[in-house]
């Protein structure tokens, strides 16, 4: 059944995958969940089984970013994440598409990977640079996200977290006068909280919830749909801990391998604020509360 797939895109496919040594043809295709940006399929070759994921109107360098962080993350050989392909933005009567690895998943509970998995993210965060944020931009869901390589994590949380959502919820019209004079000062004492000399500028997957992680067959944990860069860890863990999806094996492994500064817990709704306010402008008035009661403590 190919009719799963725009016209176009199997073409496309089959000379992605051929330049990449599977030169046999595509026997079947079927919807999958890509999310909520893209649409996806699971593509079928004589040689094995694809995740395609495509766009008709992507955002700008969509799949490249998206490849890009995959392939950063791979870097340090700590966490599974999928095999990249290729991609395209533009393709001839195609649509914007990515071709990655198909990651069969398992039956185990994500209690019985939380240790291996713990372990793992703390070695990938050991993977360190010079400076905070990357060399490109890139998204975090469907918003962009900012990433221009600084030496101080307090100014670039500042300026390329908080400040680039505040100004985007301003924008939309998100951000009442309590609010916007509450994260405003908040902006202006970071320091109270954050001890730049105490920070090294570690890899992150830089969106990571419950959902954007799978267990595969061998009941190992794979990253998914990263938004890289490099900051503090602390955020990432903060993350986790917001929407849950994570064992308590997780959290002692990862503490046991590689423990948090003193002060992480007081740090905690800080870095929860950056995700809050990304959920607030992707998905409106819903997340403003939790907005505030962060910025009232």
């Amino acid at each position: 059944m190919r009719d799963s797939l725009p016209a176009g895109l199997t073409k496309a496919i089959t000379e992605t995958l051929r330049a990449d040594g599977d030169p046999s043809p595509i026997r079947s295709s079927r919807r999958v969940s890509g999310g909520d940006i893209n649409e996806a399929a699971r593509v079928e070759t004589g040689q094995g089984a694809y995740f395609v994921k495509w766009n008709p109107k992507p955002l700008p360098n969509l799949f490249q970013v998206e490849a890009r962080g995959l392939e950063l993350l791979a870097e340090p050989n700590t966490v599974r994440v999928p095999r990249v392909y290729g991609y395209s933005e533009r393709a001839e009567d195609a649509p914007a598409f990515i071709v990655l690895e198909w990651i069969e998943q398992g039956d185990a509970d994500r209690s019985a990977v939380g240790e291996t998995f713990g372990r793992q993210l703390s070695a990938l965060h050991r993977k360190t640079n010079q400076e905070f944020g990357l060399d490109h931009d890139n998204y975090i869901g469907a918003l962009p996200q900012p990433n221009t390589p600084m030496p101080s994590w307090i100014d670039f949380y500042r300026e390329c977290r908080l400040g680039f959502q505040h100004q985007l919820a301003r924008e939309r019209g998100l951000m009442p006068p309590e609010r916007d004079r509450r994260l405003r000062q908040l902006m202006d004492s970071l320091d109270r909280w954050i001890d730049d000399d105490d920070v090294e500028p570690s890899l992150l997957h830089g969106d990571l919830w419950g959902g954007n992680y799978l267990i595969d067959a061998q009941s190992r944990p794979v990253l998914i749909d990263p938004a890289v860069y490099y900051g503090h860890r602390e955020i990432e863990l903060a993350f986790t801990e917001l929407f849950g999806g994570f064992p308590p094996s997780f959290y002692d492994a990862y503490d046991e391998t590689y423990p948090l500064s003193p002060g992480h817990e007081e740090r905690r709704p800080l870095y929860q604020l950056y995700h809050l306010l990304t959920h607030l402008n992707l998905f409106g008035e819903t997340y403003g509360a939790s907005v505030d009661r962060i910025l009232r403590r």
